[in-house]
């Protein structure tokens, strides 16, 4: 068994059109995320790509790298394709670590990992940390899970869950029962050559949550408290001015 990480690195995107080669303090942000990568002790990283500009900045710094199509919905359907490519095995534990995550710690890299191995009866292992305010709760940027008592889980959404029946709460209680999801993934080597056979369900088409169709066809997701806070990823240009502010203080 192998501790891979695999980076998706899609070129386009509808808020921030390539967004990964964006300078910030000197560096691209999937040069940021590349080196965060780095830093941890994993067997092999590569970075999946769908375009020869991105292609251009691996060879420039010195980063493996794939090229991979370009129809894929999501960076899970592109990570499956890059273990093709580089021929992971199935007892592998694959991260999937998207490219816009310049500040991701280190820690919940590998305690996503370890979550997995840990969790014989997951084919995924994921991250969450709690929410307690109400502007980051209906938010649908960021991602609510709920989970069962032994943090499997049962659903994730764009839209507040649990839905506070009648008025929504006017104070959070003290024990937080929102948690956002950290959208990092460690998958079995076997289910992640298996996913791209999955039909896409509704609920996935609606939401664009691709581990939703994980979860449709009977896959076990267990969910794990992230170790430490996990800043924003690169989304939209309000995340982007705010990871700026960080990169460029650091």
């Amino acid at each position: 068994m192998k501790r891979r990480i695999i980076i998706p690195a899609r070129y386009g995107s509808t808020r921030l059109p390539a967004k990964l080669l964006i300078e910030i303090a000197g560096k691209t942000i999937l040069q940021h995320t590349y080196e965060r990568a780095l830093s941890c002790e994993f067997d092999s990283i590569v970075i999946a790509t769908d375009h020869k500009k991105i292609a251009e900045l691996c060879q420039k710094m010195g980063a493996p790298f794939c090229m991979t199509r370009e129809d894929h919905l999501s960076g899970t359907d592109r990570a499956a394709e890059a273990m093709e490519i580089m021929d992971y095995s199935d007892d592998d534990i694959i991260v999937n670590l998207q490219g816009d995550e310049p500040l991701v710690p280190t820690v919940n890299l590998s305690r996503t990992c370890d979550n997995l191995i840990t969790n014989q009866k997951a084919a995924i292992a994921t991250l969450c940390e709690p929410m307690t305010d109400k502007t980051d709760i209906f938010n649908p940027n960021y991602v609510k899970v709920i989970f069962n008592r032994s943090q499997y889980a049962l659903y994730f959404s764009r839209a507040p869950i649990p839905w506070a029946r009648g008025d929504f709460p006017a104070a959070m209680p003290e024990t937080p029962y929102y948690f956002r999801h950290i959208g990092i993934y460690a998958y079995r080597g076997k289910f992640l050559r298996t996913y791209p056979t999955l039909s896409e369900p509704p609920c996935e088409a609606l939401e664009r949550l691709e581990q939703l169709r994980a979860l449709f066809h009977g896959y076990k997701i267990h969910v794990d408290f992230a170790p430490e806070k996990t800043p924003p990823g690169v989304d939209t240009a309000a995340s982007l001015h705010e990871v700026t502010n960080i990169l460029e203080n650091m």
